[in-house]
């Protein structure tokens, strides 16, 4: 569903991002790993149309999405949770939910119903300021408002940071859902086959940027490591050996 194929990026003339490739098919939690500073979240960014490459591709399905704004990235099915959450501080939690959809024009309908039965707390914490939550109400709060783009294809930069473990394990079984199940009304039934089946381009695909190596062995499927701005290795998250953690991981 998403394709990074030979993804360059320099800040200032200093290359970031070394011929970066990688995919994330539907259904599936890729874990973008490595040490602090080897270009994770530079790759986000660039995804998401927040920096642009020197060279390389990304592609969304059969949509080349290098050359196009952030909002139309988002349009096309990417949604993008960033480092440190940025919710609106001085927005109530409803409107922080409501403000990416209403944002693209998207009728919202029952999908906030959906992202509070998702994370329950913040049905408590509707008519609240975002700026009064706590760190891991508001990691939630920037996951469902991400949620009601509809999006194909999530990005998650560092969703535990800072997050006390009861929440961390709660967004672990978020993820584990939105994988399986997508999110939205859409996610299923419109590509439900004529014999009941449904086809795995109704499930999200998930793009985890993570240093938790624990978290990532519970809800990936497989694994991308960098270092230095290139990807060394990769395979199914049954394969990350301790070789792998020692040389790439491990500070």
């Amino acid at each position: 569903m998403l394709s990074l194929k030979d993804l360059s990026v320099s800040y200032d003339g200093s290359r970031i991002l070394r011929n970066v490739s990688l995919t994330v098919p539907p259904g599936h939690v890729v874990c973008l790993m490595g040490r602090n500073g080897v270009g994770k979240t530079t790759t986000l960014k660039a995804i998401a149309g927040l920096v642009q490459p020197d060279a390389g591709s990304v592609k969304l399905g059969q949509t080349e999405l290098v050359g196009l704004k952030p909002e139309h990235r988002a349009r096309h099915g990417l949604g993008y949770v960033p480092q440190g959450r940025d919710i609106f501080p001085n927005l109530t939690v409803r409107e922080n939910l409501r403000i990416g959809a209403i944002a693209q024009g998207k009728r919202i309908n029952g999908e906030v119903d959906r992202v509070l039965e998702l994370f329950p707390i913040l049905k408590e914490m509707l008519p609240r300021k975002g700026g009064v939550l706590s760190g891991g109400q508001q990691q939630q709060l920037a996951i469902g408002r991400a949620l009601l783009t509809n999006p194909k294809v999530l990005l998650l930069d560092e969703p535990t940071e800072g997050i006390q473990p009861n929440i961390i394990d709660h967004i672990g079984e978020t993820i584990k859902k939105l994988r399986s199940d997508g999110f939205g009304h859409d996610s299923k039934e419109a590509i439900r086959e004529a014999n009941g089946k449904v086809r795995a381009e109704g499930k999200m695909g998930i793009l985890l940027v993570e240093q938790y190596l624990d978290f990532c062995l519970e809800v990936g499927d497989s694994f991308y490591i960098m270092d230095r701005g290139s990807i060394v290795a990769n395979g199914p998250v049954s394969e990350l050996n301790d070789d792998m953690i020692k040389q790439h991981l491990t500070v």
